[in-house]
């Protein structure tokens, strides 16, 4: 019988379950640690420690999404390495968020940055992409920005609409345009979209730049997904001969066609802006290690899953995952692999029902 002042012993696994910090102890610990090393002071202001809770929060749910898709792929399309926290490198991930949290980029902020798993063979474990939404191509603008533009206009154009535009000529001494919109409840179709930087106290440095639809459209990935951009996609129906789901012709999907326009000529508008070398700072030469090695991760894997095949036609997804059937009758049909990529401009991330607005 112990004394009041003795505690029973304990045994080796309550130990060890009692010293072993939790995923957000730990990722918190490593954000903690590169803050001090970077800055050269260890203590987070409320306003870092919120940011690098929301990177832990989007980033949990993203890992939980990409798992459950990973487990319903057919075994040998399955890659064996779990999308879980023990997998990711997070050593690399700490700097990489310590950089966009510096950025002032949030995940919790609708169309901010997302966050896209990719397996890394040569430390066989996940490292984390980033992708900036087109709030934080806005925000990038504004922070590393030459000349950064007092006013930035984005808008479609449709056939009922009046545009003109005005260029800097002899009789004009800045660029300008004339725009209205007559039958706002019956705009007719898109012709194409402008956006127009405007400075208050200099409009002789006024920009105006014109889109046709083609234009916005060449800027479109080679397999945005339907959901988003309208258009066909397979059918797929359970055949129960073959005991699988088979493609059974297409069908047309409406999409967020109009808002996906908007957004890519936000995005041009915001791309538009020259970096000021002078303010180019340890984040953001971080930023661009961190696109390039996405970029490359890419490219890898794509040449890894098509080696050997007749018809090159696989976009890498979220984890660098395209289902090519469901397993079993009731799994869900193929998902169009650029649907889970913001890099088609959706800026929803993997969940998304809609353009993100």
């Amino acid at each position: 019988m112990t004394t009041q002042n003795q505690q029973a012993p304990q045994t080796g696994e309550q130990a060890v379950a009692k010293q072993e910090p939790s995923q957000s102890q730990r990722f918190m610990e490593k954000v903690v640690s590169e803050f001090g090393s970077s800055v050269g002071e260890v203590a987070l202001t409320n306003f870092q420690k919120r940011l690098a809770q929301n990177y832990f929060v989007a980033l949990d749910a993203v890992l939980k999404t990409t798992e459950e898709k990973r487990i319903k792929k057919p075994e040998k399309y399955r890659d064996s390495l779990p999308v879980v926290w023990a997998n990711v490198n997070l050593d690399k991930l700490s700097r990489d968020v310590v950089a966009y949290a510096r950025i002032g980029f949030d995940p919790a902020q609708p169309n901010h940055i997302n966050l896209i798993p990719f397996k890394n063979n040569n430390t066989n474990k996940y490292d984390i992409g980033f992708i900036e939404g087109y709030r934080g191509l806005e925000l990038k603008a504004v922070k590393y920005g030459l000349d950064v533009p007092d006013h930035v206009t984005v808008e479609l154009v449709y056939s009922n609409d009046f545009f003109m535009s005005i260029k800097k000529d002899a009789n004009h001494p800045h660029e300008s345009y004339e725009f209205e919109i007559k039958n706002p409840f019956d705009r007719g179709t898109i012709l194409g979209g402008f956006y127009f930087h405007s400075y208050s106290k200099t409009p002789e440095k006024n920009k105006l730049v014109m889109m046709t639809l083609k234009e916005i459209e060449k800027r479109k990935p080679d397999k945005a997904s339907p959901e988003f951009w309208g258009g066909e996609k397979d059918k797929w129906e359970w055949d129960e001969q073959a005991k699988k789901n088979v493609k059974n012709g297409t069908e047309k999907v409406e999409g967020w066609h109009e808002k996906m326009c908007w957004k890519t000529v936000y995005r041009a508008a915001h791309s538009d802006v020259t970096i000021d070398s002078q303010k180019i700072d340890d984040d953001y030469l971080r930023l661009k290690q961190q696109e390039s090695d996405f970029a490359e991760a890419e490219v890898s894997e794509e040449i890894r899953a098509n080696a050997n095949r007749d018809i090159i036609d696989v976009t890498p997804t979220s984890a660098s995952y395209v289902n090519e059937e469901p397993q079993q009758q009731g799994d869900p049909e193929p998902e169009p692999a650029q649907q889970q990529r913001s890099m088609d401009f959706g800026d929803e991330g993997a969940n998304a029902t809609g353009p993100g607005f």
